[in-house]
């Protein structure tokens, strides 16, 4: 598996896929990751030839009052699962390489976005949306992944990807769970 922090690795990457007639599979995540996302890399592979998944904590969907710093991280352990999961392509870029000096560009998704989390997080599905259309941009997959715990966003991204017309298989996986039956989550 090849870890790359920019998006010209990542566009090398997709341009020798597309040269070979590849199908990709791409798996977005904050990191942390657990079982429910390795179900994710492990669909992708059935949907795909090659999986890339991405690891980036976005503070565009967090709010000011929100644990941006203290979301969990585990760098080393992650890439671990990714490679065992069968990723190709591990992207993990810095804020800053996602968000240059003088950014200004955003996707609102207005009425999905509205009621449950929507209210109670403004400008959170601001930030998914923008971070996964960038991406979405970026790999220009043919399929994307994403678990149905977080339904309401998996929404939004499918309306973003349908009115931006990106041509992207957006398939939302059924969420995972702990023995208790609660949710498997990256925050405890």
């Amino acid at each position: 598996m090849k870890i790359v922090t920019n998006p010209a690795e990542v566009r090398a990457f997709t341009k020798a896929l597309a040269r070979d007639g590849k199908r990709l599979a791409l798996v977005p995540t904050m990191g942390f990751l657990h079982d429910g996302h390795l179900s994710l890399m492990r669909e992708g592979r059935q949907r795909a030839d090659v999986v890339a998944a991405t690891i980036f904590v976005n503070p565009s969907q967090f709010g000011p009052n929100e644990d941006l710093s203290r979301y969990p991280r585990d760098p080393d352990g992650d890439a671990t699962k990714c490679a065992a999961a069968g990723v190709s392509l591990l992207y993990t870029p810095e804020p800053a390489t996602v968000y240059p000096a003088g950014y200004q560009t955003w996707v609102t998704v207005d009425e999905v976005s509205k009621g449950l989390c929507g209210d109670r997080r403004p400008g959170h599905f601001r930030g998914v949306a923008t971070v996964v259309a960038k991406l979405l941009a970026l790999f220009r997959p043919d399929v994307a992944l994403f678990g149905e715990k977080d339904y309401q966003q998996l929404q939004v991204i499918r309306r973003l990807t349908a009115d931006l017309e990106l041509g992207v298989e957006i398939v939302g996986m059924p969420t995972i769970r702990e023995a208790d039956g609660l949710a498997m989550s990256s925050r405890s």
